[in-house]
Protein backbone atom coordinates (compact mmCIF):
# COMPACT_ATOMS: atom_id res chain seq x y z
CA UNK A 1 0.00 0.00 0.00
CA UNK A 2 0.93 3.52 -0.49
CA UNK A 3 2.31 5.67 1.97
CA UNK A 4 -0.76 7.17 3.59
CA UNK A 5 0.69 9.53 6.42
CA UNK A 6 2.91 12.02 7.24
CA UNK A 7 3.91 12.21 10.77
CA UNK A 8 5.00 9.20 13.33
CA UNK A 9 5.42 9.90 16.96
CA UNK A 10 5.37 7.75 20.48
CA UNK A 11 3.01 8.34 22.56
CA UNK A 12 2.01 7.38 25.93
CA UNK A 13 -1.04 5.71 26.92
CA UNK A 14 -2.80 4.39 29.25
CA UNK A 15 -1.00 0.68 30.06
CA UNK A 16 1.93 1.87 28.05
CA UNK A 17 3.13 3.65 25.16
CA UNK A 18 1.42 3.57 21.32
CA UNK A 19 2.92 5.12 17.93
CA UNK A 20 0.72 7.31 16.45
CA UNK A 21 0.42 8.13 12.44
CA UNK A 22 -0.46 11.32 11.99
CA UNK A 23 -2.55 11.58 15.57
CA UNK A 24 -3.96 8.03 14.60
CA UNK A 25 -3.19 5.02 17.30
CA UNK A 26 -1.93 2.29 14.77
CA UNK A 27 -3.84 -1.54 14.93
CA UNK A 28 -2.98 -5.00 14.45
CA UNK A 29 -4.71 -6.88 11.88
CA UNK A 30 -7.58 -7.66 14.31
CA UNK A 31 -8.32 -3.33 14.94
CA UNK A 32 -6.69 -3.90 18.19
CA UNK A 33 -4.82 -0.87 19.49
CA UNK A 34 -1.22 -1.51 19.97
CA UNK A 35 -0.01 -0.42 23.51
CA UNK A 36 3.96 -1.43 24.25
CA UNK A 37 5.51 -2.13 27.05
CA UNK A 38 8.63 -0.39 26.95
CA UNK A 39 8.98 3.19 25.21
CA UNK A 40 11.99 1.96 23.57
CA UNK A 41 10.03 -0.50 21.84
CA UNK A 42 7.53 1.81 21.03
CA UNK A 43 10.33 4.12 19.77
CA UNK A 44 11.32 1.22 17.21
CA UNK A 45 8.80 0.56 15.84
CA UNK A 46 7.65 4.38 15.27
CA UNK A 47 11.29 4.12 13.59
CA UNK A 48 10.00 1.33 11.15
CA UNK A 49 6.75 3.21 10.35
CA UNK A 50 9.15 5.95 10.02
CA UNK A 51 11.65 4.03 7.79
CA UNK A 52 8.93 3.39 4.76
CA UNK A 53 8.81 5.77 1.81
CA UNK A 54 6.36 5.95 -0.85
CA UNK A 55 5.04 2.61 -0.32
CA UNK A 56 4.64 0.43 3.01
CA UNK A 57 6.21 -2.47 2.27
CA UNK A 58 5.56 -4.75 6.16
CA UNK A 59 7.83 -7.67 4.92
CA UNK A 60 10.64 -5.07 5.88
CA UNK A 61 9.05 -4.31 9.66
CA UNK A 62 10.04 -7.34 11.83
CA UNK A 63 9.38 -5.40 15.01
CA UNK A 64 5.52 -4.59 13.72
CA UNK A 65 5.05 -8.36 12.60
CA UNK A 66 5.97 -9.63 16.13
CA UNK A 67 4.12 -6.84 17.57
CA UNK A 68 1.02 -8.09 15.76
CA UNK A 69 1.14 -11.53 16.67
CA UNK A 70 1.61 -10.49 20.30
CA UNK A 71 -1.49 -8.97 20.86
CA UNK A 72 -3.46 -10.96 18.11
CA UNK A 73 -2.59 -14.43 18.39
CA UNK A 74 -0.59 -14.50 21.58
CA UNK A 75 -2.61 -12.22 24.26
CA UNK A 76 -5.97 -14.73 23.96
CA UNK A 77 -4.43 -17.64 24.88
CA UNK A 78 -0.64 -17.53 25.86
CA UNK A 79 -0.81 -20.58 27.41
CA UNK A 80 -1.46 -22.35 23.74
CA UNK A 81 2.01 -20.68 22.86
CA UNK A 82 4.45 -21.48 25.97
CA UNK A 83 3.12 -25.23 25.41
CA UNK A 84 4.22 -25.21 21.88
CA UNK A 85 7.51 -23.71 22.72
CA UNK A 86 8.15 -25.78 25.69
CA UNK A 87 8.12 -28.35 23.64
CA UNK A 88 11.07 -28.34 22.26
CA UNK A 89 12.73 -29.40 25.63
CA UNK A 90 11.71 -33.24 24.71
CA UNK A 91 13.60 -33.14 21.57
CA UNK A 92 16.33 -30.20 21.61
CA UNK A 93 18.74 -30.04 19.02
CA UNK A 94 21.47 -29.46 21.80
CA UNK A 95 20.65 -33.07 23.17
CA UNK A 96 20.99 -35.10 19.88
CA UNK A 97 24.81 -35.43 18.35
CA UNK A 98 26.44 -37.26 15.83
CA UNK A 99 28.33 -40.77 16.49
CA UNK A 100 30.88 -39.78 13.13
CA UNK A 101 32.77 -38.18 11.82
CA UNK A 102 35.18 -37.35 14.52
CA UNK A 103 35.16 -33.31 13.78
CA UNK A 104 31.30 -32.89 13.53
CA UNK A 105 31.01 -34.68 17.25
CA UNK A 106 33.95 -32.18 18.57
CA UNK A 107 32.10 -29.44 16.81
CA UNK A 108 28.80 -30.21 18.50
CA UNK A 109 30.29 -30.78 21.79
CA UNK A 110 32.14 -27.72 22.20
CA UNK A 111 29.24 -25.61 21.03
CA UNK A 112 26.49 -27.74 23.22
CA UNK A 113 28.37 -29.01 26.15
CA UNK A 114 28.50 -25.40 27.25
CA UNK A 115 24.79 -24.70 26.33
CA UNK A 116 23.89 -27.92 28.90
CA UNK A 117 26.33 -26.73 31.57
CA UNK A 118 24.93 -23.49 31.72
CA UNK A 119 21.32 -24.74 31.84
CA UNK A 120 21.91 -27.26 34.60
CA UNK A 121 22.91 -24.62 36.26
CA UNK A 122 20.19 -21.74 35.71
CA UNK A 123 17.26 -23.83 35.84
CA UNK A 124 18.47 -27.55 37.06
CA UNK A 125 18.39 -29.25 34.22
CA UNK A 126 19.13 -32.97 33.47
CA UNK A 127 19.16 -33.31 29.90
CA UNK A 128 19.85 -36.70 28.53
CA UNK A 129 22.69 -36.91 25.40
CA UNK A 130 22.08 -39.61 22.83
CA UNK A 131 23.00 -40.00 19.31
CA UNK A 132 21.43 -40.42 16.07
CA UNK A 133 17.63 -39.31 15.65
CA UNK A 134 16.01 -42.11 17.60
CA UNK A 135 13.95 -39.89 20.89
CA UNK A 136 14.95 -40.46 23.95
CA UNK A 137 12.99 -39.59 27.14
CA UNK A 138 14.13 -36.07 28.86
CA UNK A 139 13.56 -36.29 32.81
CA UNK A 140 10.24 -34.89 33.69
CA UNK A 141 11.17 -32.69 36.12
CA UNK A 142 13.38 -31.15 34.14
CA UNK A 143 10.68 -30.31 31.40
CA UNK A 144 8.26 -29.45 34.06
CA UNK A 145 11.00 -26.34 35.40
CA UNK A 146 11.31 -25.43 31.47
CA UNK A 147 7.53 -25.58 31.08
CA UNK A 148 7.54 -22.90 34.26
CA UNK A 149 10.36 -20.88 32.94
CA UNK A 150 8.35 -20.38 29.54
CA UNK A 151 5.40 -19.35 30.90
CA UNK A 152 5.97 -17.10 33.02
CA UNK A 153 7.36 -15.10 29.77
CA UNK A 154 4.58 -12.20 28.87
CA UNK A 155 3.32 -12.03 25.31
CA UNK A 156 5.74 -10.23 23.40
CA UNK A 157 8.69 -12.42 24.85
CA UNK A 158 6.53 -15.45 24.09
CA UNK A 159 5.74 -14.33 20.43
CA UNK A 160 9.55 -13.11 19.67
CA UNK A 161 11.24 -16.65 21.52
CA UNK A 162 8.61 -18.83 19.06
CA UNK A 163 10.55 -17.20 16.63
CA UNK A 164 14.15 -18.13 17.99
CA UNK A 165 13.39 -21.14 18.80
CA UNK A 166 11.59 -22.30 15.88
CA UNK A 167 14.80 -21.50 14.02
CA UNK A 168 17.44 -22.34 16.20
CA UNK A 169 15.03 -26.14 16.80
CA UNK A 170 16.11 -25.75 20.50
CA UNK A 171 15.02 -24.26 23.59
CA UNK A 172 18.10 -24.40 25.41
CA UNK A 173 19.34 -22.36 22.77
CA UNK A 174 16.71 -19.93 23.13
CA UNK A 175 16.93 -19.57 26.34
CA UNK A 176 20.56 -18.78 26.25
CA UNK A 177 19.78 -15.96 23.67
CA UNK A 178 16.88 -14.62 26.10
CA UNK A 179 19.32 -14.49 29.40
CA UNK A 180 22.34 -12.72 26.84
CA UNK A 181 24.40 -16.11 27.46
CA UNK A 182 24.80 -15.96 23.94
CA UNK A 183 24.59 -13.16 21.59
CA UNK A 184 22.68 -13.48 18.45
CA UNK A 185 26.46 -14.68 15.96
CA UNK A 186 26.96 -17.34 18.88
CA UNK A 187 23.29 -18.78 18.85
CA UNK A 188 22.75 -18.73 15.18
CA UNK A 189 26.53 -20.37 14.74
CA UNK A 190 25.42 -22.94 17.88
CA UNK A 191 21.90 -23.98 15.70
CA UNK A 192 23.73 -23.96 12.54
CA UNK A 193 26.75 -26.65 13.23
CA UNK A 194 24.91 -29.51 11.26
CA UNK A 195 23.89 -27.52 7.93
CA UNK A 196 27.17 -26.04 7.94
CA UNK A 197 28.80 -29.29 7.88
CA UNK A 198 26.66 -30.57 4.84
CA UNK A 199 27.79 -27.12 3.00
CA UNK A 200 31.40 -27.55 3.56
CA UNK A 201 31.09 -30.97 2.26
CA UNK A 202 28.38 -30.83 -0.65
CA UNK A 203 28.06 -26.84 -1.02
CA UNK A 204 24.97 -24.98 -0.88
CA UNK A 205 22.85 -23.70 -3.45
CA UNK A 206 20.88 -20.77 -4.02
CA UNK A 207 17.61 -21.60 -2.84
CA UNK A 208 19.17 -22.70 0.51
CA UNK A 209 21.27 -19.85 0.75
CA UNK A 210 17.75 -17.79 0.21
CA UNK A 211 15.92 -19.93 2.97
CA UNK A 212 19.61 -19.27 5.49
CA UNK A 213 19.06 -15.66 5.20
CA UNK A 214 15.38 -15.11 5.84
CA UNK A 215 16.10 -17.37 8.78
CA UNK A 216 18.51 -15.05 10.05
CA UNK A 217 16.74 -12.54 9.13
CA UNK A 218 13.86 -13.29 10.89
CA UNK A 219 16.04 -13.93 14.08
CA UNK A 220 17.90 -10.95 13.97
CA UNK A 221 14.10 -9.69 14.64
CA UNK A 222 13.13 -11.54 17.48
CA UNK A 223 16.58 -11.01 19.22
CA UNK A 224 16.35 -7.33 18.63
CA UNK A 225 12.88 -7.11 20.19
CA UNK A 226 14.27 -9.43 23.06
CA UNK A 227 16.57 -6.89 23.79
CA UNK A 228 14.20 -4.00 23.53
CA UNK A 229 12.23 -5.91 26.00
CA UNK A 230 14.80 -6.84 28.51
CA UNK A 231 17.80 -3.48 28.12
Amino acid sequence: MKRFYTDVMTVEVEDGFGVTLDGRRIRTPLKRAVSLPTRRLAHALAQEWEAQQDVVDLKTMGINRLVNIAIDEVMPDPARLASEISAYGGSDLVCYRADAPDELVQRQAGAWDPLLAWAAEEFALKLTVTTGVMPVAQDGDSLMRLSREVAAFDAFTLGAMRDVVGICGSLVIGLALHARFLDIDAAWAAAQIDEDWQIEKWGEDSEAMARRANAFAALQHADHLLRLLND
